[in-house]
């Protein structure tokens, strides 16, 4: 008696490419949080009366079935605060943390796709 299987390899590369996909997401998911964080960190304010409540409005959340990240505040004046309007500086904590975040993550999706 005899027994072949059919589609091992088709099988065998399919898993290859689910681990890869599983591994491309928890990178998303680490990047995305460090980002978050740094807008936490960012969100020091020294123009102006402080109270905490657009650092505390901070949160994130993958989207996009694991391959996405978004975070920022929720406050609905945080825009003023991120660029600023005629009567007021510009104070920028989401962008920097991004730019800052952005090279480290292309760096270590690099990595993983070699």
């Amino acid at each position: 008696m005899t027994v072949k299987i059919y589609g091992l390899d088709k099988l065998e590369r399919r898993l290859k490419k689910n681990a890869t996909l599983n591994d491309v997401k928890t990178l998303v998911k680490k990047h995305g949080s460090q980002m978050q964080d740094k807008m936490v960190d960012n969100a020091e304010f020294t123009k102006g009366y402080q109270t905490g409540t657009t650092k505390r409005s901070i949160h994130g959340e993958v989207v996009q079935s694991g391959f996405g990240y978004e975070a920022g505040p929720t406050t609905h004046y945080s825009p003023y605060l991120e660029f600023g309007t005629r009567f007021m500086e510009a104070q920028p904590f989401v962008k920097p943390s991004f730019d800052e975040q952005k090279g480290k993550f292309k760096k270590e999706l690099k990595k993983l796709t070699k």
